[in-house]
């Protein structure tokens, strides 16, 4: 299967898995809610965080086995590709060990830090143990398979595993919590089918993967980047998950529960906009250790369009996130509706995706440990205020300091990305994001000029296809327009798609 096929599958299968995925995930918030209060939501949402950072423990594998191994997939050296493998397995199994053993002191931990939560210690305890038990699989058996598939660009076969894991599991969910049963079987469940996903995966590799052997002499040398990896992971998990942990320990789990419902909108909505470059991006490693002159024009077509797609969808967010919130936690035990939080939700999203293309040119060079200055300053920047502003302002001021941090970070990546990596000026890259920046205000001043009323579902619908439609024209006449070589680009590329297949 050619690049540009794997990677049309690759969307057309992520795509139809995040809209299940938001299907089912609206769902089992309210529902967990309803039946077992705020707090308990917020119980969940917080050991999610909790073990995410856990998964620390891996130590930045992940990221620097898959820049490794982008250069002998695309030659399909498997000598190589063995010797990384086999690096990759003894360091995942060590990982794994350590992770294990500190999940059960958290386990242990975790519930006299919730006491005032009123829910019993060992249902914590059991929450924390199987929330986090499916990592321990992952690093034992699956972790090194998940990172070949991704380099070659076979994304579409983790997807769709995970696409049936994750409807078993919801559904599962949505019935155990339905029928009243404790928190403790619903999380149970998840971990139950966390283990039939690694058995797949073990099978398909010894079926269509015969000439993988582990054994191989393990080249650490590939690895050599891990630690500067470790601290860019961090920081990114400082982003993801910080506040979460901030909130729980200052303003209490119901709060962590209002602020896991924003957070559950924008990550499905980035999860969405994230599908056409994460389609692709196994493409653009490999050509970036290439054809570097292709490579740029590439990720200058990524930043025009991505900026565009993302920019257009979080404007709508800005104006229907509000009206969603009123109607989706009409009759809940806590207020949820909130504008400035909206606000802010969508500025951390919007500003995360402003450096996307070039935060990834820097992993594709390789460049981790000679960015690990901006991105401990980073950290150091997001803690100290959100640790100093939670005090005065609870979960706006836990927010700010995402905001803080983020924006100091992005302008960082960048200039570095562009000038280091490139050899240019970032005017272009500044200009795109600067251009959308504009029409989303402009945008938010027309919508609100028209004060329309959202009273139902069926008014959220209608209203949300309209200005999503008006919004993606917007942005994308407005970036074709200005950009002339993406433009030529993108024509080009779908005439010789459409005389493709008239050919044949």
């Amino acid at each position: 299967m050619s690049r540009t096929k794997r990677s049309l599958v690759n969307l057309i299968c992520s795509l139809a898995a995040q809209i299940v995925t938001i299907g089912l995930g609206l769902i089992i918030p309210r529902v967990t809610i309803v039946s077992y209060g705020s707090a308990v939501n917020g119980l969940l949402s917080s050991v999610n965080q909790v073990v995410i950072y856990l998964t620390l423990f891996e130590a930045g594998i992940q990221t620097v086995a898959m820049q490794s191994l982008y250069q002998p997939v695309s030659i399909n050296d498997h000598n190589r590709i063995n010797s990384i493998l086999s690096a990759v397995n003894l360091s995942y199994r060590k990982t794994g060990t350590y992770y294990f053993l500190t999940l059960i002191a958290l386990s242990a931990v975790y519930p006299l830090i919730v006491a005032d939560s009123g829910i019993d210690y060992f249902t914590v305890f059991f929450v924390v143990l199987f929330s986090g038990l499916p990592n321990v699989i992952l690093f034992f058996f699956q972790g090194k398979y998940r990172i070949l598939l991704q380099a070659e660009g076979k994304n579409y076969i983790l997807t769709n595993l995970t696409l049936a894991t994750t409807v078993g599991t919801n559904i599962i969910k949505i019935v155990l919590l339905l029928l009243g049963l404790n928190v403790v079987v619903v999380v149970f469940s998840t971990f139950i089918l966390s283990v039939l996903q690694a058995v797949f995966i073990i099978v398909y590799f010894r079926k269509k993967y015969k000439w993988i052997n582990l054994k191989a002499e393990p080249d650490y040398s590939a690895l050599k980047q891990r630690n500067s990896a470790l601290v860019h992971q961090i920081s990114g998990f400082v982003f993801l998950n910080t506040d979460v942990l901030i909130l729980t320990v200052f303003c209490g789990l119901e709060i962590v529960s209002v602020y896991s419902l924003y957070k559950l909108v924008t990550s499905h909505l980035t999860g969405v906009l994230n599908i056409p470059f994460n389609s692709v991006s196994f493409a653009l490693g490999q050509t970036y250790n290439t054809d570097k002159n292709r490579f740029i024009r590439y990720i200058d077509a990524t930043e025009v369009f991505n900026g565009a797609i993302s920019f257009s969808v979080y404007s709508v967010f800005l104006a229907l996130m509000y009206p969603f919130v009123e109607l989706y936690t009409d009759s809940l035990d806590i207020p949820y509706a909130d504008v400035v939080l909206v606000v802010l939700f969508a500025a951390v999203e919007m500003l995360t995706f402003t450096r996307t293309a070039m935060l990834t040119t820097i992993h594709y060079a390789g460049k981790l440990k000679e960015t690990l200055p901006q991105t401990i300053i980073e950290t150091v920047i997001n803690l100290l205020v959100s640790l100093v502003f939670v005090y005065f302002f609870g979960i706006i001021g836990v927010l700010a300091g995402t905001v803080a941090a983020l924006a100091y970070r992005t302008i960082d990546v960048m200039i570095y990305g562009n000038v280091k990596l490139l050899g240019r000026k970032p005017y272009k890259t500044f200009s795109v994001y600067l251009i959308n920046a504009v029409m989303v205000v402009a945008f938010q001043i027309v919508y609100s000029l028209l004060n329309i009323k959202i009273l139902s579902y069926t008014d959220f619908i209608l209203v949300g296809f309209i200005t999503t439609l008006v919004s993606l024209v917007l942005h994308f006449s407005v970036s074709l327009l200005v950009y002339a070589k993406e433009r030529k680009l993108l024509i080009g590329f779908l005439k010789s798609k459409i005389l493709h297949r008239q050919v044949r």
